[in-house]
């Protein structure tokens, strides 16, 4: 059956402008596209302890077999909640299915009709889409711009002198296509001042930033309204959860519809979440990383590639390639040379922003990375 007609010309809009997506078949041997960044997710320990815990607490079950609120909220939902409370150092945690999940619950249940969302305009895509559910009126800032970040909130907070409107600020603790980071701190110092409430996802920073990987706001805990962490990228697993007060925890039971319409997680998903936080603890794949990172910012320094590249300090880099036509050849000519690169087109990143983005993981080479960005530098040249 044909799709209407205007489908069908939105798909060909997209094979015009070379910018159609398709799900990929094939894989490479070096690995610069995956999120895994601690390596955990082929980890045959974590496999195999999570199936003798299973066994040990006598637990066969497939799946959840409903939603938290119904039949789903099994004995590990608790342990995992607890074990992210004295990680993160906070009040209360509440595991959602993933980190779409959790960001289309937060936004779409806790600002309320009459608030206020000021949002980094490069916000996820996640972010985004809660904040589009949501009743209250939204606006953009500037990309870690702290000084229009300030300009907005005077703004809003002059409008609504007499009124009880909550103006949520929501960041990123990692970008996940440029790989920057806000000044937490000083963002924190600003909202605090006119009275705003702070939401950062830590997506792509648990495992990768702070104390053992806690996050980049793990020292200002209990002044950040809610955090979302995530399992599927770091952890090697799956799942997100929302950190913050045992108040707001209760608020989203209550309210959250992507957490009470959906099902729960299994309980095998959530024993890996366990294994994977304790593996991080146990092991120095963190200090690793931070090795790697710090060698592949040298060598793209030594090579003279800086001017392509987005400043970063996390394990995501991104090298701008205007076009996609253009970003396509140079990330086939790598993957080519056995090296698992993505090209980011638009309208992923804005037209003219176009990039191949690499992630770095604690089982990169110094070799591998060198030989990725050396080859690369011969595209770039061209």
């Amino acid at each position: 059956m044909d799709l209407p007609k205007k489908l069908q010309e939105k798909l060909d809009q997209r094979v015009k402008s070379n910018s159609l997506r398709q799900l990929p078949r094939e894989s490479f041997p070096i690995d610069f596209s995956s999120n895994d960044y601690l390596g955990l997710s082929a980890n045959a320990a974590i496999f195999h302890k999570a199936h003798k815990l299973l066994i040990q607490r006598e637990i066969i079950q497939n799946g959840a077999t409903g939603s938290r609120l119904i039949s789903g909220n099994h004995q590990f939902y608790h342990e995992v909640e607890e074990l992210l409370c004295a990680f993160h150092r906070s009040e209360a945690a509440l595991v959602f299915n993933s980190g779409y999940d959790a960001n289309i619950g937060f936004f779409s249940s806790v600002p309320q009709r009459g608030d206020v969302i000021l949002y980094d305009e490069l916000a996820h895509a996640s972010i985004r889409d809660g904040i589009k559910m949501s009743h209250a009126k939204s606006y953009k800032f500037e990309h870690n711009k702290l000084s229009d970040l300030e300009k907005k909130l005077i703004t809003i907070i002059s409008n609504h002198k007499a009124s009880s409107t909550a103006v949520y600020v929501v960041t990123e603790a990692v970008f996940s296509m440029d790989g920057d980071s806000p000044d937490v701190k000083e963002m924190n110092t600003i909202i605090r001042r006119y009275g705003a409430y702070l939401i950062l996802d830590e997506a792509h920073s648990v495992g990768v930033v702070g104390d053992l990987g806690g996050g980049l706001a793990q020292e200002l805990s209990s002044e950040v309204f809610a955090r979302i962490v995530t399992f599927g990228k770091a952890l090697g697993c799956h799942g997100a959860a929302i950190l913050g007060s045992e108040k707001l925890k209760q608020y989203l039971v209550n309210f959250s519809r992507s957490l009470i319409y959906t099902t729960g997680l299994p309980p095998h998903s959530l024993a890996t979440i366990l294994l994977s936080y304790q593996e991080i603890k146990e092991s120095n794949r963190h200090h690793i990383l931070r090795k790697n990172i710090e060698f592949f910012r040298g060598e793209i320094s030594r090579l003279g590639l800086k001017p392509f590249f987005i400043s970063s300090h996390s394990s995501i880099h991104s090298c701008v390639i205007s076009g996609n036509r253009q970003v396509q050849l140079i990330a086939k000519s790598l993957q080519d040379a056995s090296f698992g690169v993505k090209p980011i087109l638009s309208p992923t990143v804005p037209r003219g922003k176009e990039r191949i983005r690499f992630c770095l993981h604690s089982y990169n080479s110094f070799e591998e990375m060198t030989h990725v960005l050396t080859v690369l530098r011969t595209f770039v040249q061209e």
